[in-house]
């Protein structure tokens, strides 16, 4: 009797489990949609999305093509592995596809942040964005900030076995915060670093409001981080001092962009957030491409050793120096590809609009889902292969599906910054070590590239 309680319960909640997808289904099959699956409510197919990452979408490919529906981050999402609709809709906000991220995502990073705003306000920010990560103002203050730290930051690493991902996050944050409102290693630092982190993993959670969540976390650090740059702002506003910094630009009288209190924290937030994961990581994997690969290696080293041939030992990387260092450049494109540090870009249907022949409502994200772009033989010839030559060619940097660094308006606006901050790195790094891999260590390419353990390299002088 009670074995077939427990089978009649099992079948019971079977029956349940598939009423409820079967629902899930019929709920989002408007006519003209793509075809798909669109997993659990509210959860959708988030983890299988996160959990299986590449396999998923091409599982999915494989059943659905290019186009096809799915339920992610708390969304109804069209997923798009097409690049030329891909070019499509990053090409054109303006007919109603503007950025989508998710809620976790907006929360945290606020509501004035250049990925959150569209149309006038979008143009205003990325402008006062620009205006602090200029060439100009790249040459003549943030490059010799990010040359003095990155000495600093290398100067001890000799005869060391380092985890060069957890040094590669603390250069990108620490480097960055420095650039940005000249904090500097001490009790801010101490305080700003743990919620910084806690913010990072917040952004990629389910907008789910209980305590422990990661979402609650990431808002609770906001809060903190608010605080302390609100405290920052104050501490100058008072003493009438300017500083020679980006939060020192956006404060000064001569800054025509004039931007609220919130406007400017929301994006000291957002240059932060964006470029710490991107520098750190791209970081990490060309020291990892670097060791695999000796004669990228060594004609990186060279390009670097005969800069450093014309300068006094102390004499700091200047604009001209960067300028040349082409093969450097075509070492962090093609880590950026083959890596594939950002997997796509989420937009939103502010109507009812076709696409590519579908019918999409409003309200929903598309997924620009860029990975499999990078890895299109059509595109890149042998494309699983590590080849920093190829970006040698000019033509290929401009080609109509470079998504690296994101499309249209949307291209990320600090590129040229991380490019200086990586490659300042790679300089001194190659011109005064040797280094090889500890071993064991398993990398993770989805939905982050992150070593779960760590990345460990015994490093030599060179």
């Amino acid at each position: 009797m009670a074995l077939a309680m427990v089978i009649l319960a099992l079948f019971l909640l079977l029956c349940f489990c598939a009423a409820l997808l079967r629902w899930n289904e019929v709920r989002y099959s408007k006519k003209g949609l793509p075809p798909g699956t669109m997993g659990w409510p509210i959860f959708g197919e988030t983890t299988e999305f996160l959990k299986q990452g590449p396999n998923f979408m091409k599982s999915q490919r494989a059943r659905y093509g290019s186009i096809f529906k799915s339920h992610i981050l708390g969304c109804p999402t069209i997923v798009c592995m097409d690049p030329e609709v891909n070019r499509y809709v990053l090409m054109n906000e303006s007919k109603g596809l503007v950025p989508g991220y998710p809620q976790s995502m907006l929360d945290i990073l606020g509501k004035c942040n250049i990925a959150a705003v569209h149309g006038s306000a979008h143009k205003l920010m990325r402008a006062a964005l620009l205006s602090v990560v200029s060439p100009t103002m790249i040459k003549d203050r943030l490059l010799p900030k990010v040359d003095e730290f990155m000495r600093s930051h290398l100067r001890n690493w000799d005869r060391q076995i380092i985890d060069i991902q957890d040094k590669t996050k603390e250069m990108a944050l620490c480097s960055s915060l420095k650039q940005i409102a000249g904090i500097e290693s001490g009790p801010l630092s101490e305080s700003f670093i743990p919620e910084f982190f806690k913010l990072v993993l917040g952004t990629l959670s389910l907008p789910i409001d209980f305590p422990g969540t990661n979402y609650r976390q990431g808002i609770q650090a906001r809060k903190s981080i608010i605080k302390l740059l609100q405290k920052l702002i104050d501490e100058r506003r008072a003493s009438k001092t300017e500083k020679d910094d980006m939060l020192g630009f956006f404060m000064s009288e001569e800054n025509k962009y004039k931007l609220k209190d919130e406007e400017i924290i929301d994006q000291i937030i957002t240059v932060l957030y964006s470029g710490y994961e991107t520098v750190s990581t791209t970081s990490m994997m060309a020291v990892k491409f670097l060791h695999d690969h000796p004669k990228v290696l060594q004609q990186l080293r060279e390009e670097h050793l005969a800069i450093r041939e014309k300068k006094n030992p102390e004499d700091p990387i200047d604009w001209d120096d960067l300028k040349a260092m082409k093969f450097t450049r075509a070492v962090i494109f093609e880590t950026s590809r083959l890596a594939t540090i950002v997997n796509g870009v989420l937009r939103k249907t502010t109507k009812d609009m076709e696409l590519n022949g579908f019918l999409i409502p409003k309200g929903w994200r598309i997924y620009v889902y860029t990975r499999e772009i990078n890895y299109d033989s059509f595109l890149y010839s042998e494309p699983l292969t590590f080849n920093p030559w190829r970006w040698l060619d000019k033509n290929l940097e401009s080609h109509n599906y470079f998504f690296i660094f994101g499309g249209g308006t949307r291209q990320c606006p600090g590129k040229e910054l991380g490019i200086a901050e990586i490659s300042t790195f790679l300089h001194y790094f190659v011109t005064k070590y040797r280094w090889e891999e500890v071993g064991g260590d398993k990398l993770l390419k989805f939905p982050r590239v992150e070593a779960p353990s760590g990345f460990h390299i015994r490093v030599s002088s060179y």
